[in-house]
């Protein structure tokens, strides 16, 4: 390819509305452009790195059995309606009607349809089975941001799998974690796989591949010690022991009319947050419940989703707190509040959500966080206004509905596996697989023949790779101030080759010829023919970032040489004319094929 043939719109200043560095750079290089908010138009050279990432990812799947198909992006309501999720997926989900009025949706993944797809298998002998796509997702992210980070329109790499039992089950999931992690290391990603919440996905387990960066918005919780790591909604430590405040025969009221704020007792009244509860009032699919964490704590969302079975959950409003409690925030408690701890037929007492709500005289269910458990001499709301109670006996002045991990992890807390301090890193999901379990054969009827002629529900796993997002997080790792540096494995192209200085025969000829055998050698390489001055030449090829550039000049040619810079480290040798096409290709065989391998 000539480069007065490549449509690259490169920019000299930065776009006013970029954050991340991969909007920035990507914007700046003429890798892609904004049509609206959250919709991004692939430019040439973005779909030259796209299509490598693309062809990485297929070569990985072929490795471990999986094949390849094609879904649809628009999908029938019905077949959401049936697993649940055409209302458990929100205000995410794009909802149409077609002209008839059927309703439909555009496709945010494909584990109903594939599911779908699989009532056609029929015995043992066709599992396991393995399946994935590249198809366009749709998604209505209330706050598309930074690039191609959080968009509502991107290509996914979504995977299937179908086995007859657990064991199955586990098998394809390790191919598949296996598989993610050379992805990752090819294209030049730095993944951390770690412990993560299913969501609305379902399933047993869950693993996010997170890479880290100050644009991302997840909080991975990290060892660096003993490498456990989890996703801020699924990580625990070993939390030490908090020093009790005075116990008291009973709690004890006490006037605190300036103090409405965990830090105002504090200061004001000389509690320390970790001898407070904190007590939240949220409202879970529409039933009220109290969530109960220690003062210094904050409460993880997904956690009390996942405790509860919730799929909503949102902070209880003022009316609503005061109708239940009698008090505002600032003054709110458990103590006195009836939660239900059981069932007259031996249940919890709960519908299945976990949440008793406040029919029958039930009273509120009291979610508490296990770092509670024990903990006497606390202080906590009256639910009156301006007044607090302190020598709370938990045990025995809270009826607590259920314990669970409710809390956020912080840094520096000891480690849960080494007792080593934690880290705490920005981050972006870069990869997420599931163990999904029968949620989805069972809701969509899926059912083959066992060994022993017995019906049996297939068991499923979901994985998924955003590809738009991995070419956003490699640039996010690989730029400096001069522009992108791109991994040579996905590099829009591999070598540049850029004559300077005034044109003449000789310096055609070698241009041309180092053109012809790198080509020969299957390198993909980009001739800069431009008629502009060295630096704009250097300039662009660095901003657009292509690892290796060698530079043809009358200068060097007198002896013999031509110059080969490589971007990554900026570093520059000259190399005999007759051997630059073969070195340069070693450099980027060299730096492709311990990966591929």
């Amino acid at each position: 390819m000539r480069w007065s043939q490549l449509y690259v719109p490169t920019l000299r200043e930065d776009p006013a509305d970029a954050d991340a560095a991969s909007h920035r750079l990507l914007v700046r290089a003429g890798f892609v452009r904004q049509l609206m908010a959250g919709h991004y138009s692939l430019l040439p050279m973005a779909v030259r790195v796209r299509g490598k990432i693309v062809d990485v990812v297929r070569e990985e799947m072929a490795r471990i059995g999986s094949q390849e198909w094609i879904l649809p992006a628009v999908h029938p309501a019905e077949i959401w309606q049936r697993t649940g999720r055409w209302e458990g997926m929100g205000e995410e989900m794009f909802r149409l009607k077609d002209r008839k009025g059927a309703d439909l949706a555009l496709g945010m993944t494909h584990e109903e349809i594939f599911t779908t797809l699989a009532q056609e298998l029929s015995s043992y002998r066709q599992l396991p089975q393995m399946w994935y796509q590249f198809q366009t997702k749709f998604r209505d992210e209330p706050r598309p941001k930074s690039g191609l980070l959080r968009v509502r329109e991107f290509t996914m790499k979504d995977s299937y799998s179908f086995d007859l039992d657990q064991a199955g089950l586990d098998r394809s999931f390790d191919l598949h974690h296996a598989a993610y992690t050379r992805i990752f290391a090819r294209v030049g990603i730095p993944a951390i796989p770690v412990q993560a919440s299913s969501g609305s996905m379902g399933g047993s387990a869950s693993v996010e591949f997170m890479s880290p960066t100050p644009a991302g918005e997840d909080l991975v919780v990290h060892c660096p010690a003993c490498r456990y790591a989890a996703n801020v909604e699924k990580a625990d430590s070993a939390l030490p022991a908090a020093a009790d405040g005075e116990a008291l025969a009973a709690p004890e009221r006490f006037d605190t009319p300036e103090a409405r704020t965990i830090e105002e007792l504090a200061r004001l009244h000389g509690v320390p947050a970790e001898q407070q509860i904190k007590t939240l009032v949220l409202v879970a699919d529409g039933r009220p419940l109290l969530a109960l964490v220690r003062g210094d704590h904050s409460l993880v969302e997904q956690k009390l989703l996942d405790a509860t079975g919730a799929r909503t959950v949102r902070p209880a409003d003022a009316d609503e707190i005061k109708g239940l409690l009698g008090a505002l925030p600032g003054s709110l408690g458990a103590v006195g509040v009836a939660g239900r701890t059981g069932g007259t037929d031996g249940t919890d007492g709960t519908d299945g959500t976990g949440l008793t709500g406040l029919t029958g005289g039930t009273g509120l269910t009291v979610l508490a966080d296990h770092a509670l458990a024990g903990r006497t001499g606390m202080t906590t709301g009256a639910n009156q206004d301006g007044v607090h109670l302190r020598g709370v006996d938990v045990a025995r002045d809270i009826a607590v509905t259920r314990w669970a991990d409710l809390r956020e992890v912080r840094a520096g807390e000891p480690c849960v596996q080494c007792g080593e301090a934690l880290e705490v890193v920005q981050t972006v999901e870069v990869g997420h697989i599931f163990k999904l379990g029968r949620k989805y054969t069972e809701a969509l009827d899926v059912t083959v023949l066992g060994q022993d002629g017995a019906a049996v529900k297939p068991i499923m796993g979901s994985y998924g790779i955003g590809i738009e997002r991995a070419i956003a997080a490699i640039v996010e790792t690989h730029h400096d101030e001069k522009g992108i540096a791109w991994p040579v494995a996905v590099a829009p192209f591999e070598v540049a080759v850029v004559p300077i200085g005034k044109a003449d025969e000789q310096t055609a000829a070698v241009v041309d010829d180092l053109y012809g055998r790198l080509r020969a050698e299957r390198i993909d390489v980009v001739l800069d023919d431009r008629d502009e001055r060295p630096g704009v030449k250097f300039a662009d090829i660095e901003l657009v970032g292509i690892p290796y550039r060698i530079t043809v000049g009358p200068r060097g040619l007198k002896d013999g040489v031509v110059e080969v810079t490589t971007r990554a480290t900026g570093e520059t040798v000259q190399v005999p004319v007759t051997e630059a096409a073969a070195q340069v290709a070693a450099l980027v065989r060299a730096a492709v094929a311990p990966l591929a391998g």
